[in-house]
């Protein structure tokens, strides 16, 4: 498993009588950019707070660069960056004093945060706005601050929960083009989106989960193949796999 930057074995967790998850298995090799898809409720979430070990999981076992992470959370979280969905951020601190006190917690520096918190505040032209409170941001504003948050210790390991959720088309530009720089440089990252054109040309792997399970894996043109859909676009590809295709009921429904 040396190769294997994060590596599930038949793992589960429930939530009252709900398998949020159910013998999942998965392999990720390093230096991928790894798409975690499925619709709301397909436990992908669920997945990726196991893996930084926010949530235990009710059976099987996970690792993460080598170390298990039941064993020791804290090592593994050391080596990981995580941007969830909707990020909370402590809204009465300036984003430098956030970001300050995130590279602090890491260990970093103060003298090399303090130049990588510059760079990353430039980057995604927030420079001029680092010494006002958070609670003033934007959403797309808060997003670029919790991605910068997730890199400044530059982790090994990046999970991102719908990664490009409010930011602009530049900012969104600026992010996928540092995802694949990353990744160039060994990074594994992990990643859930609804945007299924950004899987489609991101990700050089995809897991499909539905209802907890994972349904079908592999690069998204193997995954056309496999839905007998060459050539075609990946929302047609996902919805055929997840057995959703047919919306023509859901449409005439709603137009009643």
């Amino acid at each position: 498993m040396a190769d294997y930057a994060v590596v599930l074995e038949k793992v589960s967790k429930r939530f009252g009588d709900v398998w949020a998850v159910r013998e999942l298995d998965l392999m990720i090799r390093e230096g991928l950019i790894y798409g975690l898809l499925g619709p709301n409720g397909s436990g992908k979430s669920t997945t990726m707070k196991m893996m930084l070990g926010v949530l235990s999981p009710d059976k099987g076992r996970i690792i993460i660069g080598g170390v298990d992470v039941a064993e020791n959370p804290i090592k593994v979280r050391k080596m990981m960056g995580y941007v969830p969905e909707t990020p909370h951020l402590y809204d009465y601190l300036t984003g430098i004093e956030y970001l300050d006190f995130i590279g602090e917690i890491y260990d970093v520096e103060p003298e090399v945060r303090r130049k990588r918190i510059e760079g990353f505040l430039e980057a995604f032209e927030l420079k001029d706005r680092g010494n006002e409170l958070i609670h003033g941001y934007s959403r797309g504003m808060k997003q670029k601050i919790a991605l910068i948050s997730a890199l400044l210790h530059r982790p090994r390991i990046l999970i991102l929960d719908e990664p490009l959720s409010g930011l602009d088309p530049k900012s969104a530009r600026i992010v996928k083009d540092l995802l694949n720089k990353l990744k160039e440089d060994g990074v594994t990252i992990i990643l859930s989106t609804h945007i299924l054109e950004i899987a489609d040309a991101l990700c050089d792997e995809v897991a499909i989960m539905y209802e907890g399970r994972k349904i079908a894996e592999g690069r998204p043109s193997e995954l056309r193949e496999a839905a007998g859909l060459p050539g075609s676009t990946f929302e047609k590809v996902f919805l055929k796999l997840t057995g959703t295709e047919d919306l023509r009921s859901v449409i005439e429904a709603l137009t009643k």
